[in-house]
């Protein structure tokens, strides 16, 4: 699997009721989107962006939460001077899902267009 190949899929609504991704598989998808880590047991994927300044950050952390939006799939985003966090979690099933990487790849994917 490549960053290409979750940029290309949507987000599907998380209805709950099924597991979330097990570690091995979570390391797998981690693997398509590069730059971003594993958290708390594999429940969250986080990425910290670097930027020159504050207005740099913040108009990064605006592109996000628009496109999140438009996803329906909604991150933790952290600003301060010179650094963007967003962190995914599908809240539903307290872990991880399909859904977290799909928009950490279109998050980086962002990131490439500057």
């Amino acid at each position: 699997m490549s960053q290409t190949d979750l940029t290309a899929k949507k987000c599907t609504p998380c209805q709950g009721g099924i597991p979330p991704l097990s570690c091995e598989i979570a390391e797998q998808y981690l693997t398509a989107a590069p730059g971003w880590e594993l958290q708390d047991d594999a429940t969250r994927v986080k990425r910290t962006f670097k930027f020159n300044n504050f207005l740099d950050a913040l108009a990064f952390a605006q592109r996000v939460g628009l496109l999140c939006e438009e996803e329906g799939h909604h991150p933790d985003i952290t600003i301060g001077w010179g650094y963007c966090k967003v962190v995914f979690q599908t809240h539903k099933i307290n872990g991880l899902h399909e859904n977290d990487f799909i928009m950490a790849a279109k998050v980086n994917q962002l990131a490439e267009q500057g």
